[in-house]
């Protein structure tokens, strides 16, 4: 079984879960005995390839675009992106993107014969013109390589529309990856009509949608329209091959609570914030750190000055990589209190890491961890409880920690893998 992958980002190089996910779902697969190629739009040249094949868009040219294609991408018409689908960025390059998109109202989309698109792979103010141009590049490599794929792959919305085009091309089935949804990035009222549009089209031109949770499937059924019979629900795992545990000295004597992921509403910071405070009136001697970045840093801020913590109270900015888990080991509790977590990779990562978590039910991690501590992300005093439990008690955080490390060991990649191997086969006739 051969895969054309679409994704948009690969490790080292990545800005959120999705990277870290595809490499996962890509080794997974070859231990399953499935080769891929993974197209990404602009490959950095040390991205591990020992399971797949990296192909860079920015060094395709586009030889020739069906006319269903250019009919489709004629409707596919963007102005520049506005914040609430610039999901990783820094406060900084936030007004960074909205300047510049006040200076530019629209884009074209197409490429010409022959031509070349240098893609930026970041999630910028012109965020929308690179996926409709990436779906033309995506034709492209896909007509180049029609013999060396069976089946099509494209993970969320960013690569959808050239998984379409792929699709249209070729002929050969689509499988489309929904790792979060317009739903699971700000409330009803906030959702942008036209990323709704492309997710949307992705999953009516899928072949089969998988959802990476229960959670997510209903949403994709109920909020989309989906035929129920084409959605399947393929839980994440964790790739925690060549981690070591890492010693780190810790410069206080005090608990350490950690939230580590965007500081956006989807994650539900204020709850977090709000847990902190209740707990502080409790005990002194614990401190919470707020690991991340994103559009309600600021305010994050100042309800903590509000609420007069700020002495027990830490902003470390976005970390990545190693940095992650040292804050993992300086941890004593991990936290997701998210509002809509589609699935939630970081409290698996926390409990590898022996540290006890607490995590939302409105999470699809909550639908497979069963020693993670639960609670509705808006339920702050049973949230502050836990917390308060946990520190205090060292006999229930050993128990929570031991079990959740056997726990999250036993969810593999590979067995993931091994439901979409399962996925494509039911696909080729």
């Amino acid at each position: 079984m051969r895969v054309l992958m679409f994704g948009w980002e690969f490790p080292p190089h990545i800005a959120g879960g999705l990277g870290t996910a595809c490499k996962g779902i890509v080794e997974g697969l070859a231990h399953n005995g499935v080769q891929t190629l993974f197209v990404m739009p602009a490959a950095s040249g040390d991205e591990d390839e020992s399971c797949t094949k990296i192909i860079n868009a920015s060094d395709v040219a586009v030889e020739n675009v069906s006319e269903t294609v250019d009919e489709f991408l004629d409707k596919v018409k963007f102005i520049y992106v506005d914040s609430n689908i610039v999901p990783y960025v820094d406060p900084d390059e936030y007004f960074e993107a909205i300047e510049e998109m006040k200076k530019k109202k629209i884009t074209e989309t197409t490429i010409g014969f022959g031509q070349k698109f240098k893609f930026s792979g970041k999630y910028g103010a012109n965020l929308l013109e690179e996926v409709s141009r990436y779906a033309q590049v995506g034709g492209t490599i896909a007509m180049q390589r029609k013999d060396d794929f069976d089946v099509i792959h494209a993970h969320d919305w960013l690569t959808y529309l050239a998984g379409i085009a792929a699709k249209e091309l070729t002929g050969k089935p689509l499988v489309v990856h929904v790792h979060a949804t317009s739903f699971d990035r700000g409330t009803d009222d906030m959702v942008d009509s036209r990323v709704y549009a492309i997710e949307r089209r992705g999953m009516e031109a899928a072949d089969k949608v998988v959802a990476v949770s229960e959670l997510t499937r209903n949403i994709v059924i109920n909020k989309y329209g989906i035929n129920p019979d084409k959605v399947v629900a393929v839980h994440n795992a964790v790739d925690f091959s060549g981690r070591e545990n890492i010693e780190v000295k810790r410069g206080v004597q005090d608990k350490i609570v950690t939230f580590l992921g965007r500081i956006t509403f989807q994650k539900g910071p204020e709850y977090f914030i709000d847990a902190a405070a209740k707990v502080l009136k409790r005990t002194d001697h614990v401190r919470f750190v707020m690991a991340g970045s994103g559009d309600m840093m600021n305010r994050a801020i100042r309800q903590v000055a509000k609420l007069g913590i700020s002495d027990r109270f830490h902003f470390t900015g976005f970390l990545r990589g190693a940095d992650v888990q040292k804050m993992f080991a300086l941890s004593d509790v991990y936290i997701m209190p998210s509002v809509s977590e589609p699935f939630g990779i970081s409290p698996l990562e926390a409990m590898r890491s022996n540290v006890p978590s607490i995590i939302s039910f409105q999470s699809g991690a909550a639908e497979i961890l069963k020693y993670a501590f639960k609670v509705n992300f808006w339920d702050v005093d049973a949230m502050a409880d836990d917390i308060y439990a946990l520190i205090k008690y060292p006999a229930l955080a050993d128990f929570a920690a031991k079990q959740g490390f056997d726990e999250v060991n036993a969810l593999k990649w590979d067995h993931a893998a091994a439901k979409l191997k399962d996925i494509y086969y039911s696909l080729v006739k």
